[in-house]
């Protein structure tokens, strides 16, 4: 024990030291990673996805004039409130917002407000607000910085790794096997829970979000309505193994959410 106490100590003061604040949640995270690297390689990759010949992307569309027009309303919202409280100075996206001919039922955001949606999520949305539902979500995830702490909890799920298998180096084969399986399979649920976590904070942001910039948030459960609706036959794996919730947990807590929201709802 006393090899582990140096690691807790370790851990406690790099939590410490090395923490941000989720905006309206207020909820700390590890933060190990700077916002100006991870910002700045999403940027190149996105610019490098938009060029890549097997990209299509849609312009001149009444769809991709949607998905700008309705990207454009939630980063001025977004903005505002992020300058009137505070948070000026911790976020520089610089946002773009594209639509991509894809089958694929899809959506996300990179860090620093890099923003695809794929065509083949429009059947789903149906409306610009179930379309503000997703991108609400997607750059929920950005904003709260999500990228950046996956790769901060690997990175101190890693570290964590070494010094646990250098403390098992003295002890039988038997004892190393039993060390490692449980570091590891209790590591990959840990880390499924957290992006379960990830998703449904993401969830609540983007309710307030997409409320900020004028659409209302009820149509978030008649998105997810439709999603859960829209999903191949074959069932999902458990709630427990998977990176997001059910639909059922989802909705419900979607659900629970949405008269905080509408505190910020303006028509």
């Amino acid at each position: 024990m006393k090899l582990f106490k140096p690691l807790f100590a370790v851990i406690a003061v790099t939590a410490i030291y090395s923490c941000s604040t989720v905006p309206l949640t207020g909820r700390k995270q590890l933060s190990l990673v700077s916002d100006d690297q991870i910002n700045q390689a999403a940027a190149q990759s996105y610019q490098q996805l938009l060029s890549d010949p097997q990209t299509k992307v849609i312009s001149g569309t009444s769809d991709a004039q949607r998905v700008k027009t309705i990207g454009s309303r939630l980063a001025t919202a977004i903005e505002k409130y992020l300058n009137d409280n505070g948070y000026a100075n911790q976020y520089n996206f610089k946002w773009e917002f594209n639509l991509i001919q894809s089958k694929e039922i899809n959506a996300w955001c990179m860090p620093g407000g890099k923003v695809a949606v794929y065509s083949g999520i429009l059947p789903v949305t149906k409306t610009e607000a179930g379309l503000a539902v997703v991108m609400g979500h997607e750059i929920a995830h950005a904003i709260a910085r999500h990228s950046a702490e996956q790769m901060s909890k690997q990175m101190a799920a890693e570290a964590g790794g070494a010094v646990i298998g250098a403390a098992a180096g003295g002890q039988s084969q038997a004892t190393q096997a039993v060390i490692g399986q449980l570091y590891g399979v209790g590591g990959q649920l840990a880390m499924l829970k957290y992006s379960r976590d990830n998703e449904s904070e993401a969830d609540r942001l983007g309710l307030i979000f997409m409320a900020m910039a004028g659409y209302n948030p009820n149509e978030a459960v008649a998105f997810w309505q439709r999603m859960a609706a829209s999903k191949q036959a074959g069932g999902s794996p458990p709630e427990f193994l998977s990176t997001h919730p059910s639909d059922a947990t989802r909705i419900k807590n979607l659900q629970n959410r949405i008269p905080e929201a509408m505190k910020y709802y303006k028509k």
